[in-house]
């Protein structure tokens, strides 16, 4: 399975992918949402690991971009925000 990492936090992102290998995933990774939209013009995904607050674009956005452009590829958020309002 190839994932799209989407994390700006370069330590954060080495790990996640780290982890991510070890348990067999293909993974490229983008370290903004712009990034992430060229990299999924350029290579076919089975789903993305996406941070929700990042410079450039952030996860929101980038979602909305990848929604509107009819790419329903599977996106699992992750945010360091904490308000139940932001989980929901």
């Amino acid at each position: 399975m190839r994932l799209l990492l989407v994390e700006d936090e370069r330590d954060l992102s080495s790990a996640i992918k780290r982890v991510l290998e070890y348990n067999k995933f293909d993974v490229d990774v983008a370290y903004d949402g712009i990034q992430g939209l060229q990299k999924i013009d350029e290579n076919e995904y089975d789903g993305v690991i996406l941070d929700v607050m990042m410079p450039r674009m952030d996860g929101f956005q980038m979602v909305r971009r990848l929604r509107d452009n009819g790419n329903n590829i599977p996106v699992l958020m992750l945010t360091a925000r904490g308000e139940i309002d932001d989980k929901v």
